[in-house]
């Protein structure tokens, strides 16, 4: 998942010539408060507004120099601020930093609504002559010129008086609507050890009994998922989905309500019929109408084969107990676990050993080294050049170019092209989900970019005398994949003139496309076999059981991918809808039942911890669409020769690199030499269905 909170960033005002958003890039350094991240904050805002009066006091004819050149630097200022805001705002220890970083946020927002909307602006960028520019310029002026006018920057005053209002009211909103649900960390109480069967060792190593003999599980991440998919109590699995599917419940609920409401009047006020076709205004898919034809388009896809796999998994239950008539929903990672482990003669926790988190990490980084041609090395912590913490469990690397080589093979230079920091565990006050953050922009010869992801695995105790290897789930190490691909996106993306096409700054509906691609590397045995190793004997990973986790985690993909239609749908109707029709259990409940086929688990509230509706808004079609680029990408590469064969540098080249500087389907047909196709999709989908050889 990519974090929204940062905008556009961009480049000095004057090159070469020292400059405060350059110089002060990080509000952690030195000693954190309240205070000092106000001041951090009023700095870079009065950067902006420099910028802005640069702008607005040209005489002669517009120019990229004279206009286009400080209107990236006021957007420069605005976008180190809201990122490094909006980051201290989830992961700070300290309550009352994060809620000076919330109150910096929304006065963030402010600044960047009153530039959207200013007409001033809007006719200087309108009046520059492009006519010598290059196309990554072109392509940046447009598409901002576009965004001023989705803004409603061609209102009248009034008008634009009340945008900004809404605008307003809707970031304060989504921000206590995020609070809620990071501060509110629901747990399950187990009183009689009988309910923890079939949870592995290491877990319940990890949750000793108190003096009473109970065991306080979380709904965090590494609590949630093993009691999820290993618990066989149905009672305590119940309880935790139960526990996981309130948080922040009842709060939330009127706050999304009201978050729907004003995002329609918004979106009524600026000429649309609703929320949802103005989201997709700006998207490569362009409209609502084209996301249904979409999601039409999957619902045929995969509708046959998710029938079969879930009457074979219900079957299956059904020998263990008869007296099952379906599956909940609250059960159904416990029974595709024990459907696969009978099926495919796979325990998903045989592979546990095989990831203990820092050799993951270590993992993680070796692939991403050979496969974008890079060397990550740890930063400073002490110098000119040290890297600023914001706690002590954090690490920071620094980014090194490698693709370019002499004629012995060697590389040449010493290229530093950014640096990124890891906080990858839980901790008191820190946001509770999986997400990457553009930090810093970077612009070629002025600054490298800066990126973190912000994650919840297990691991990273800093007890020396805890014995915790931080084992992980296969389906954790996919997602560190996922985040990673991201983070290589906004580094070697990074690298552009102009910081608004830098980095992942491309249409939303494309920045899940390289961090679902790196996705699929995870599956290759050969690369796996270089990095897993069994954590307390060495022994590499063997080839035939990642063959059968391979075949067994295929298996499911069509009501995984219906679980995603879901979302997605859900997502699309509370924006497409009037919200005064709109009853969310009810919508909710009609909308799961409609895409899947497990029994409904009454009291279930996830609407009001789906943070996506906050971020992603209408948009959660994000990742099913780009799930299909994904894969069509995917499928260039050679299976034999995946990370250093040459297809490898060419992705890097012609996807990465460009960042936002070319439209999305500029992105694909560069790389492809087509648009994309469904056709990959499908494959993947059914290709728990290949061979027939599946266990009854």
């Amino acid at each position: 998942m990519l974090n929204d909170l940062s905008l556009p960033i961009a480049k000095p005002v004057q090159d070469g010539s020292p400059n405060p958003i350059y110089d002060d890039l990080h509000a952690w350094a030195g000693d954190l408060s309240p205070e000092s991240l106000k001041s951090w904050i009023d700095r870079h805002l009065e950067s902006h507004k420099t910028a802005i009066d640069q702008l607005l006091t040209v005489q002669e004819p517009r120019t990229v120099d004279n206009t286009l050149v400080p209107y990236d630097s006021a957007v420069a200022a605005l976008g180190i601020a809201g990122s490094e805001a909006g980051l201290l705002h989830s992961v700070c220890a300290e309550k009352t930093v994060r809620n000076q970083a919330e109150a910096m946020v929304q006065a963030v927002s402010e600044a960047a609504v009153q530039l959207s909307l200013n007409p001033q602006v809007y006719h200087s960028l309108l009046s520059i002559d492009l006519s010598q520019a290059d196309a990554a310029t072109q392509h940046y002026l447009e598409r901002t010129l576009l965004q001023y006018r989705l803004a409603g920057v061609d209102k009248d005053q009034e008008t634009r008086d009340r945008i900004q209002q809404l605008q307003e009211r809707i970031t304060e909103l989504g921000l206590a609507f995020g609070r809620n649900v990071q501060e509110q960390v629901n747990t399950v109480v187990v009183d009689d050890a009988a309910e923890l069967e079939g949870l592995p060792e290491d877990f319940l190593a990890r949750h000793a009994p108190d003096a009473k003999g109970n065991r306080t599980l979380t709904t965090d991440y590494p609590d949630y998922q093993p009691v999820m998919t290993f618990a066989k109590s149905d009672a305590l699995r119940r309880r935790m989905f139960l526990a996981y599917n309130t948080r922040a419940y009842p709060a939330n609920k009127p706050i999304l309500m009201e978050i729907l409401s004003t995002r329609q009047q918004l979106a009524n006020t600026l000429g649309f019929h609703s929320w949802a076709d103005l989201a997709t205004a700006d998207q490569m898919m362009g409209s609502a109408a084209k996301v249904k034809t979409f999601l039409a388009e999957l619902d045929a896809a995969s509708k046959a084969g998710a029938d079969r796999e879930y009457a074979m998994v219900l079957e299956f239950a059904r020998q263990q107990r008869p007296e099952l008539t379906t599956i909940d929903a609250a059960s159904t990672m416990y029974w595709y676990e024990q459907y696969r482990r009978a099926a495919f003669d796979f325990d998903s926790q045989s592979v546990r050993p095989y990831f203990p988190y820092e050799r993951v990490q270590q993992g993680i980084l070796d692939t991403a080294a050979k496969l974008f041609h890079v060397e990550f090395r740890p930063a400073p912590l002490e110098g000119p050049h040290a890297a600023a913490l914001w706690d002590s469990s954090v690490t920071a690397w620094d980014v090194y170019d490698r693709s370019s080589r002499g004629e012995n093979g060697n590389a040449r230079g010493e290229e530093k092209i950014g640096r990124f920091y890891l906080d990858m565990h839980p901790r008191e006050g820190k946001d509770k989900w999986f997400s990457a953050f553009p930090l810093v922009p970077g612009i070629a010869g002025a600054q490298v970019p800066e990126a973190a992801l912000i994650c919840n695995f297990p691991g990273g105790n800093a007890d020396p005398a805890s014995a915790d290897p931080g084992l992980m789930q296969y389906s954790d190490v996919v997602t560190f994949f996922h985040e990673f691909g991201h983070l290589m996106h906004a580094i070697l993306g990074g690298q552009q003139r102009w910081a608004g096409v830098s980095g992942i700054a491309t249409e939303g509906d494309f920045v899940e496309v390289p961090s679902q691609m790196l996705e699929e590397f995870f599956r290759n045995a050969k690369l796996l076999a270089g990095f897993a190793r069994h954590y307390e004997t060495e022994e590499p990973i063997p080839a035939e059981l990642v063959a059968r986790m391979n075949r067994a985690s295929a298996f499911g993909r069509g009501n995984g991918v219906r679980g995603q239609m879901f979302y997605t749908r859900f997502s699309l109707d509370l924006h497409d809808l009037d919200p005064a029709t709109i009853d969310l259990d009810t919508l909710m409940q009609a909308g799961y039942t409609a895409a899947l086929p497990y029994t409904w688990v009454d009291g279930n509230r996830l609407y009001s911890s789906f943070t996506h509706l906050v971020g992603y808004s209408s948009n959660y079609y994000t990742y099913l669409f780009d799930k299909v680029i994904a894969l069509d990408f995917y499928r260039q590469f050679d299976a034999n020769d995946l990370v250093e064969g040459p297809t490898a540098l060419r992705y890097r080249k012609e996807v990465l690199e460009p960042g936002g500087s070319q439209p999305g389907e500029t992105l694909v047909q560069n790389f492809l030499h087509r648009a994309q196709s469904l056709d990959g999709y499908e494959a993947w989908m059914n290709e728990e269905f290949a061979d027939e050889k599946i266990a009854n």
